[in-house]
């Protein structure tokens, strides 16, 4: 009798899990149902106390690294010791050496060192690295690949794409064996920068439908009854390119006759300013800031809402969404969606299809857009009917999944 196959993939992303990054969770377990056995590792520990069921029902071995480097001393020692008896160590130093003349922070160095550590405990039998996102994870898989004489892939998803350098970006995508991205958005992005075309591949993530409850009734809600208000929900970490201010001064702008109320689901560093923003709008009695929750929790309250809101813009530093994964999330509950013509967001929502797309930061068109469907529970039942079987017809995660688990299986050489 044998025992499960070892794994000959190490996948990597900067924390694991995170309730945020259903996303990888998904991809994680649906790789784990397509056979393939891998290692999970991880730069950074957790922070959320919560988990989603998916989290508990992946079964693959992670591993961290040290987060920062003064914390295991030890540790790092022993990576770089252990890599100056490597030949790949002349292979490295060059690629470092010219990141860091670049980029002379002490987050070079800490990729630096975190790759030492990988090279030296990673298992005899990994024949390949892959990791979300493209920015600093990708640095370390870089550098513990080259010191290791594997081969490597990615996934880039928005921030990556969007805040890394292009020379950083394009050296990357060179080195890399193969890429994929899940825009149109960010696949143009490092089409422009990749040295071949279809170096990077566009795949959608999509939603594995099993994981979800059917949709359920929704009343009739007009806005015209105060013990019975329209119900707004918006899910999303408290960060800029979110647009939770925006929301805030929109909904400020709604008639005062209509009844309304707002459920925001998420952490994030901009809670206390978006509090006190709701607060100094006066709306602080018709929010309620639930915090992170794991998916179930997320879903009932998708389920109890009428409207999907998400007023994504691009942030300050360049950061700006992909396709959040929750627009998808709240399509597959059959809610009819208002959110910004931005980004990845039009490739799944269309003006008037499947809900409604305003200019990202034009508040007026917001309060317009949500003041709207909130009136009209017929209009948002069609719009929810049609972004339902949007994201059953177009959006399934099956063929994601499948092609990514045939460019590992082939990267890692499984059955060769």
């Amino acid at each position: 009798m044998t025992g499960p196959a070892l794994p000959r993939i190490a996948i990597a992303m900067k924390g694991y899990p995170r309730l945020s990054e259903t996303f990888i969770a998904q991809e994680l377990l649906g790789l784990q149902q397509r056979g393939l056995a891998f290692e999970i590792w991880s730069l950074r520990h957790p922070t959320d106390a919560d988990r989603h069921l998916m989290h508990r029902q992946i079964t693959a071995p992670v591993r961290y690294l040290p987060e920062y480097l003064h914390d295991e001393p030890g540790r790092v020692a022993r990576g770089m010791l252990a890599a100056l008896m490597r030949p790949g160590l002349f292979r490295l130093l060059p690629t470092f050496l010219r990141d860091l003349l670049r980029d002379r922070t002490r987050n070079r160095w800490r990729r630096f060192g975190q790759a030492c550590v990988m090279a030296r405990e990673l298992p005899a039998g990994i024949r390949h690295l892959h990791v979300h996102y493209l920015h600093t994870p990708a640095s370390v898989i870089r550098y513990a690949a080259l010191l290791r004489g594997l081969s490597w892939s990615f996934s880039a998803h928005a921030k990556d794409i969007w805040t890394t350098p292009d020379w950083e970006k394009r050296e990357k995508i060179a080195a890399a064996s193969w890429g994929v991205t899940c825009t149109q958005d960010g696949h143009r992005e490092l089409e422009r920068l990749a040295e071949r075309p279809g170096k990077v591949e566009l795949l959608y993530h999509g939603l594995d439908l099993a994981r979800f409850p059917g949709p359920e009734t929704r009343p009739a809600r007009d806005g015209s009854a105060a013990a019975d208000p329209v119900r707004f929900v918006t899910v999303g970490r408290a960060v800029a390119k979110k647009g939770f201010d925006d929301l805030l001064d929109a909904l400020a702008r709604l008639p005062a006759g209509l009844h309304w109320r707002l459920t925001h689901i998420g952490g994030g560093e901009r809670l206390k300013a978006l509090k006190q923003q709701a607060q100094a709008l006066g709306l602080a009695e018709r929010i309620s800031w639930a915090g992170p929750k794991a998916q179930g929790e997320v879903i009932a309250a998708l389920q109890e809402a009428d409207i999907f809101v998400l007023p994504s813009k691009q942030a300050g530093d360049g950061d700006r969404d992909g396709l959040p994964n929750v627009v998808m999330e709240a399509a597959s509950q059959k809610l009819p969606i208002v959110a910004t013509d931005f980004a990845g967001i039009p490739e799944f929502v269309r003006q008037g299809q499947e809900g409604l797309l305003v200019p990202p930061g034009d508040i007026d068109a917001l309060a317009a857009a949500l003041a709207e469907l909130a009136i009209a529970p017929g209009w948002r039942s069609a719009l929810g009917d049609a972004a339902f079987q949007r994201l059953r017809g177009a959006f399934s995660a099956a063929a994601g999944l499948d092609r990514v688990a045939v460019m590992l299986r082939a990267a890692s050489g499984e059955g060769a």
